[in-house]
């Protein structure tokens, strides 16, 4: 029975924790916020922007498995890591204020740099939260993912507020450097704080080999290869929607940041409810919902705001809502030996899929137009829809969330 006053450094420490992540992870969306003022500041090409957004995923992706496989995650306390990694990725978004038009190598290793810093900031935020909670653990921790979506949304709502492009980069590092502050400052380590399972190259067989791991993971993807896609086209697609029905464009900066950050509330409640109904009923019900939304966006191309803009409000509320559910299936339908792996496992392949969606949403738009940019996102939830039935009745059904699937 945890005590009253172990409850209150609790509430502290998750408050501590989510603020920390939503200030440093305002550094992953802070060149696509400014996307059209960098294309005249740098003479950038479209193509030039994609693989700006495509830099951070691919450093994400090569720092979770370097960090993971060198021991990192075990070796440093997460707190000391999620601080150093937030300045070296602060440093690294300011570095991009010195860039100038011919630049685009240099632009895109800062923003390797920074995706390899964040790789360093989300996991040990997800392992300095797992320490203060045991039960309610999926309630924690889809509040931290709250935190990030609310936190990967700022630099649109800077935009918005009328910074130019040099501010939006100076704001999001400041930012970074006060959430490294209050992680290192402001919060301890928790009672169930432990040494993390490690990643082996040699145990990757038998996770592949365990069908529970599989079916999450099918989940997983099919959530990632909608959710990075839609976060950073949505600026892109209700600017052209804007444009073509010939009215202002002023409102499509705060809708971005309002469609984003309301995930931030979509992934609180689908983790209070994944912790009591179970977690493929979650996460299959945000699939729907997110599915469905992408489907619609063609007969919303060129429509007025106040038609546009709840739908996808409603998206960007489903589209995260089951993001940190996966991980916590795998943690549950894993065996202890290899939960490590797993994780890592499952979240590389997740990132690495990105690539491919982030890239081929502009190429569908130049090919077809944006009208028809996202309906082939609906393909991720559609699949991941499949698993979590599969996994609920598999089974592993017992093993989620207290026997609840």
């Amino acid at each position: 029975m945890i005590s009253t006053v172990a409850r209150s450094d609790q509430r502290r420490a998750l408050v501590a924790i989510a603020v920390s992540q939503l200030l440093v992870l305002s550094l992953w969306f802070s060149t696509a916020a400014i996307v059209a003022p960098l294309e005249e500041a740098w003479r950038l090409s479209s193509t030039d922007t994609t693989y700006l957004a495509l830099a951070v995923q691919i450093g994400f992706v090569a720092g979770a498995l370097a960090f993971a496989a060198g021991g990192v995650v075990d070796a440093v306390p997460a707190r000391r890591l999620f601080v150093v990694a937030a300045i070296v990725g602060a440093a690294a978004n300011a570095s991009l204020l010195f860039v100038g038009a011919g630049d685009l190598v240099w632009a895109l290793l800062l923003r390797f740099i920074t995706g390899v810093a964040l790789a360093g900031v989300y996991p040990s935020g997800l392992k300095a939260m797992s320490g203060w909670f045991q039960a309610g653990r999926g309630m924690a921790l889809g509040v931290l993912v709250g935190a990030l979506t609310v936190g990967s949304a700022s630099p649109h709502l800077i935009s918005g507020l009328g910074f130019g492009w040099r501010g939006v980069l100076l704001a999001a590092s400041v930012l970074a450097l006060i959430g490294a502050a209050i992680m290192g400052r402001g919060v301890g380590d928790g009672p169930y704080e432990t040494g993390r399972s490690r990643f082996a190259w040699n145990q990757v067989s038998q996770v592949l080999q365990n069908r529970g791991f599989r079916l999450a993971t099918y989940g997983y993807l099919g959530h990632m290869w909608e959710l990075y896609a839609m976060w950073t086209w949505t600026a892109a697609w209700l600017l052209a929607s804007a444009e073509q029905r010939g009215g202002g464009t002023g409102w499509v900066s705060i809708t971005t940041f309002a469609t984003i950050a309301i995930g931030g509330a979509g992934a609180w409640i689908a983790g209070r409810s994944a912790d009591r109904r179970g977690r493929t009923r979650a996460a299959g019900a945000s699939l729907a919902v997110s599915g469905s939304c992408a489907l619609a966006t063609p007969f919303l191309y060129a429509a007025a705001p106040v038609l546009v803009i709840p739908v996808f409000l409603v998206w960007g509320f489903a589209v995260v809502a089951d993001s940190a559910q996966f991980s916590t299936m795998v943690t549950e339908v894993a065996e202890d030996r290899y939960r490590g792996t797993a994780l890592t496992l499952q979240t590389a392949l997740g990132f690495l899929l990105t690539l491919v969606t982030i890239r081929g949403v502009p190429l569908l738009a130049d090919a077809w137009g944006w009208r028809w940019a996202f309906p082939l996102l609906a393909l991720g939830p559609a699949v991941g829809i499949v698993a979590m039935v599969a996994l609920k009745r598999s089974t592993y059904a017992a093993a989620l969330a207290g026997g609840r699937g």
